[in-house]
């Protein structure tokens, strides 16, 4: 007889989320990988009050989905599904890269901020 699913673990979810939207910050800052990311990507580094918002809430839904996803696969003990969408996700960023030409350092370091993010997600889950 199927067990039924564990519930949704918000707080994982939502932490997962914060979590990974700091290591961005932190990967992309100048004094990690942000100055040879934005020199590879073709962008220049700005002030922080000229962020590019539409690019800003676009990351923050998107890594809230995959954390969802991520948190809809711990509900039923789907690890290996977990980690399938997580590179799935890394390898649509690595192949959008390469199509706009970008470095290959900034598509390093883009699809590694994917992976990064799933393996904090996945903690998340496992740790709350």
């Amino acid at each position: 007889m199927p067990t039924d699913p564990e519930p949704l673990n918000t707080l994982a979810v939502v932490l997962g989320t914060i979590l990974s939207f700091l290591f961005g910050w932190l990967l992309y800052s100048p004094k990690v990988f942000g100055k040879g990311w934005a020199e590879g990507s073709g962008v220049k580094l700005g002030a922080a009050s000229e962020m590019p918002v539409f690019a800003m809430a676009a990351q923050l839904a998107a890594l809230f989905l995959l954390a969802l996803v991520i948190g809809l696969t711990a509900m039923v003990s789907a690890l290996w599904t977990a980690i399938l969408a997580i590179l799935a996700a890394a390898m649509f960023v690595v192949s959008t890269g390469a199509f706009v030409k970008k470095s290959g350092f900034a598509i390093l370091v883009d699809g590694g901020y994917i992976l990064g993010s799933g393996a904090i997600m996945i903690l998340c889950q496992g740790l709350l």
